[in-house]
């Protein structure tokens, strides 16, 4: 899905315009005709629709910088380029004061509107992504850091609010990938616990025999190996929250200890003489059918329904391609920065190829997608180009790959015995003939190691031993470049038996004369 950018203007020759120029460069677009109506608008519920608003300064009752105002007042990050017919030094400055992004003079073309438009998103995304990292080491992410414009997601997000209000233990289900830690940081972020201890525990990431040691500690010399006292995540999450992701992957004897501490409120750890309390809010996560684990033995039930008192499953990426474009910005925005890349934004064509692919990694393959196509890209901003493996996945979309450099050839190929045929010169021929060589049909051509020499001959018998010494001796004489003391070494004889060997080849004299001039 597209930007969405809102147009406030008085005029409505203006808005139909500006409505047109948009729709061009790919966004989508709402109208307002004057201050209040869009401030109503940038205040109520559909706030977090609107990605842009372009703002006509000179509007009569409201006029732009009272809106500018009242959204600050508000607390509004919304980024707004402010226009006008009046470009004065002391309009500008007073408009960025009041929290313009960016100030263009009417009439204003659409390249440099495109231009201040890409700017603008990619520093408000820049700025949610600093924000939301922020509060994700903290401890304090809440909902709001969410990306998402999806009814799927937004019922997700009324679930984890009602959740955050209690102590209840939350179940998260849903594909690898989809976000399940960021919606129990939200959680936590959300509640009492906010800023509280967040430990995450990868259940299926642990050797089974040291599932209980890690979870509820160990005291010092209670197995081989255990030197020094371990608290264990439980006692390290006390008074926060313990993740334990993937949940379903802990082996059988753990999920008794898991359920008891879950039940009791206290732990054992391994090789102490009591228990331990502890104050710890549980959310787990699976992407596995634990009922179905229950089913087959692997899972117990009654782990199972002290686990899934609040299910909550988030859909994957596919379900909510709302989301995509504003994540993919998002990502870019953060990797441009980390990477030293000054890039604007998504092309339309890149944004709709991210919408249409339906991403069975979900948020994570997206995420590392973008990674790799911010590293290659040179320009500034991302274009289909730097998703060739998508769009090659996608019907509609052309694959534009760089074309590939006419093949070169070895020069051992050019050095085959006179009765082979002599293959095409390749870079020359090309150079001379053009589009017609290329059209004509090649005779395949088989790359050959220089320094590999043929055992069998043509009718697939084992070629004799003066053949395959003439061979090396040939090979010999040019890669040492007739160097005779050099080539005698090499190849284990003697310098007489040497020349004897290149008369009886018809190669002396050339050789001699070669030796005579290097000497």
């Amino acid at each position: 899905m597209s930007s969405t950018i809102l147009i406030v203007d008085d005029d409505p020759i203006q808005r139909r315009l500006l409505d047109s120029m948009m729709s061009r460069l790919g966004y989508g677009t709402r109208v307002c005709e004057g201050g209040e109506q869009a401030l109503a608008l940038l205040t109520g519920p559909e706030a977090d629709t609107i990605d842009l608003v372009i703002l006509d300064l000179v509007m009569p009752n409201l006029d732009g910088m009272g809106v500018l105002s009242r959204l600050r007042q508000a607390g509004k990050a919304v980024p707004v380029i402010v226009q006008t017919a009046h470009g004065s030094i002391e309009t500008v400055i007073n408009a960025m004061r009041a929290g313009a992004a960016d100030f263009v003079v009417k009439p204003v073309g659409a390249e440099r509107l495109a231009v201040s438009i890409k700017n603008a998103l990619r520093t408000e995304a820049l700025e949610d992504e600093i924000r939301r990292i922020n509060r994700h080491v903290q401890g304090t992410l809440t909902f709001k850091d969410l990306v998402t414009r999806s009814p799927e997601m937004a019922r997700v997000i009324r679930l984890g609010e009602r959740a955050a209000k209690s102590n209840i233990p939350v179940l998260l289900e849903g594909e690898s990938g989809v976000g399940k830690e960021l919606l129990a940081r939200a959680i936590q972020g959300s509640s009492e616990r906010r800023g509280r201890p967040f430990v995450t525990v990868n259940c299926g990431a642990i050797p089974d025999n040291l599932v209980e040691s890690i979870l509820f500690g160990h005291e010092k010399g209670a197995f081989t190996g255990a030197t020094e006292r371990h608290v264990g995540k439980f006692v390290e999450a006390n008074g926060g929250t313990l993740f334990l992701d993937e949940v379903g992957d802990l082996p059988l004897d753990a999920q008794v200890k898991l359920l008891r501490a879950i039940q009791e409120g206290e732990v054992d750890p391994v090789g102490g003489r009591k228990t331990v309390k502890v104050d710890v809010r549980l959310i787990s996560a699976t992407n596995a059918n634990l009922i179905e684990a229950v089913k087959q033995g692997r899972f117990r039930e009654d782990l199972f329904y002290r686990l899934n008192v609040f299910p909550i499953t988030i859909p994957p990426l596919r379900a909510r391609r709302e989301d995509v474009v504003d994540l993919a910005r998002r990502f870019m925005a953060r990797f441009a920065a980390e990477e030293g890349k000054r890039l604007r934004g998504l092309s339309a064509e890149a944004a709709a190829l991210l919408a249409s692919y339906p991403w069975p990694g979900n948020v994570r393959q997206l995420e590392n997608t973008v990674f790799r196509a911010v590293v290659l890209c040179d320009g500034d901003e991302l274009t289909l180009d730097e998703f060739p493996q998508i769009a090659a996945q996608v019907d509609g979309f052309e694959v534009r790959m760089p074309p590939a450099p006419p093949p070169i050839v070895p020069a051992s190929v050019y050095s085959m015995p006179p009765t082979q045929p002599q293959p095409p010169r390749l870079v020359d021929d090309y150079a001379a003939h053009g589009a017609a060589f290329a059209a004509a049909p090649q005779p395949p051509i088989e790359l050959r190691d220089p320094s590999r020499i043929a055992l069998l001959d043509e009718n697939g018998d084992v070629r004799t031993l003066a053949a395959l010494e003439e061979e090396a001796i040939r090979f010999a004489l040019g890669h040492y470049r007739s160097h005779m003391t050099e080539m005698a070494r090499k190849l284990g004889i003697g310098r007489s038996t040497l020349y004897r060997k290149l008369k009886e080849l018809g190669l002396d004299d050339s050789d001699e004369q070669a030796e005579n001039a290097a000497a």
